[in-house]
C-alpha cells in the first residue's frame, strides 16, 4: 500500500511512500541515455531519456517503483490488487510487459501528452519478470509540471483519468477515490463556524476543529483523503529546502509505523521509504524507515551519456546529530 503526490512551488516535485511488509535491495538508480533497456517483445531502447528513481535491479534490469526522466516526466506504480487486468501477448500489438512500463514510457516520452499517446498503443501483458518475481497488480500516476493523470489497466481496458488532485493511493479505482472526496466537502483548514444550530451556543474550543472528520486510519481510501487535504491546503515557501521539507511533511501524514498494520504473524506493513524528486532539476531525495535524514542524488552530476547503470544503495541506518 502506498501514497504518491505531486507538488509545485517554484519547481515541480513528485514522490511517494512505499509501504510493504518486506523489502528488496532498493537502490537509487540512474539509467543513462545509452544504457540499453532490453524489452521482451519489442526492440530494445538503446538511446533514450535518462531516468532516475528507486529500483530493484535483478540481472541488470531496473525494476523501478517510481522514477523521473531528464525532461521532467514522472511516473509511479502503486498497488492495485484485484482491480488490475493485463493481457496475453498479441502478435499484432505492441506488447510491453507490465514490469517494463515505467522505463519504457520514461525512456520514450518527454511529457504527459506524449505518454498518453504511447499508453494507448500498448498491449500491457501479464508477463512476469521471473518465476521468483510474479506480476504485480498496479495502477500508475504520471505527471509533469503542467498536468497529471492516472492510468489503470482494468477488465474494461485502459482507463486514463485526469488527476487534478495530484494524489494516488490504491483501491478502489481512481474515479471512486475522487468521488469519495465529496463526503468531506465540509472540512476546512480554517476555524469552523457554528453550523450545527442557531439555537445552541457552540464554540471552537481547540485549534484544528475544521478538520474534524479527516480520516486517520491506514486504508488506501483514507490516505487518499488525508494526503489530498494536506497537499491542497499546504502553504510553503519557494526555496528548495522549504519545498522538499514541506513535501516530506505531507508524506509523513500517511506514514505507517511498524505494528500499526499487521499482515501476518511477525509481519508488519511499514513505510519502507519515502521519496521526493525535483523533476525540474533531476534531484532525487529520500528517507528510509530506519533513517530519517534526507539523502539526495543529483542525476545531472553524473555522466548521463554512460552505457552503465549508476547505482546508490539506500542508506538504512539512522543518522543522529549530537549537539552536546
Amino acid at each position: 500500500m502506498c501514497t504518491s503526490i505531486t507538488f509545485k512551488t517554484k519547481d515541480f516535485y513528485f514522490g511517494r511512500t512505499l509501504d510493504l511488509e518486506y523489502s528488496f535491495s532498493q537502490e537509487v538508480v540512474i539509467t543513462p541515455k545509452n544504457y540499453p533497456i532490453d524489452l521482451k517483445f519489442t526492440e530494445k531502447l538503446t538511446n533514450h531519456y535518462a531516468i532516475i528513481g528507486t529500483a530493484y535491479v535483478p540481472h541488470g534490469f531496473p525494476l523501478y517503483y517510481e522514477a523521473v526522466n531528464e525532461k521532467g516526466l514522472c511516473m509511479a506504480g502503486l498497488n492495485f490488487a484485484g482491480s488490475a487486468k493485463y493481457n496475453k501477448i498479441l502478435k499484432t500489438e505492441k506488447n510491453i510487459a507490465q514490469f517494463e512500463l515505467i522505463p519504457y514510457i520514461l525512456g520514450k516520452c518527454a511529457n504527459v501528452e506524449q505518454a498518453v499517446k504511447e499508453l494507448k498503443k500498448i498491449n500491457l501483458t501479464d508477463t512476469s519478470y521471473s518465476k521468483d518475481l510474479p506480476v504485480a497488480d498496479l495502477h500508475w500516476i504520471l505527471a509533469d509540471k503542467t498536468s497529471c493523470i492516472t492510468a489503470e489497466f482494468v477488465v474494461q481496458g485502459l482507463k486514463i483519468y485526469n488527476n487534478p488532485v495530484g494524489v494516488l493511493t490504491n483501491n478502489p479505482p481512481f474515479d471512486l477515490q475522487t468521488f469519495n472526496l465529496n463526503n468531506y466537502i465540509n472540512l476546512t483548514c480554517m476555524q469552523p463556524k457554528n453550523r450545527f444550530s442557531d439555537k445552541i451556543d457552540l464554540t471552537a474550543y481547540s485549534k484544528g476543529l475544521g478538520a474534524v472528520g479527516l480520516p486517520g486510519d491506514l486504508s488506501s481510501q483514507s490516505r487518499f483523503v488525508r494526503a489530498a487535504f494536506n497537499k491542497l491546503n499546504s502553504e510553503c515557501g519557494k526555496t528548495e529546502e522549504e519545498s522538499v521539507n514541506q513535501f516530506f511533511h505531507i508524506l509523513n501524514s500517511v506514514e505507517q509505523p511498524r505494528g500499526a498494520n499487521v499482515i501476518d504473524k511477525n509481519k508488519f506493513e511499514i513505510t519502507v521509504y519515502s521519496c521526493c524528486c525535483n523533476a525540474d532539476k533531476g534531484i532525487y531525495y529520500y528517507t528510509t524507515y530506519q533513517n530519517h535524514r534526507i539523502n539526495s542524488v543529483d542525476m545531472r552530476k553524473e555522466n548521463l551519456n554512460s552505457e552503465k547503470l549508476i547505482r546508490f544503495p539506500h542508506i538504512c541506518s539512522e543518522s543522529f546529530n549530537s549537539v552536546n
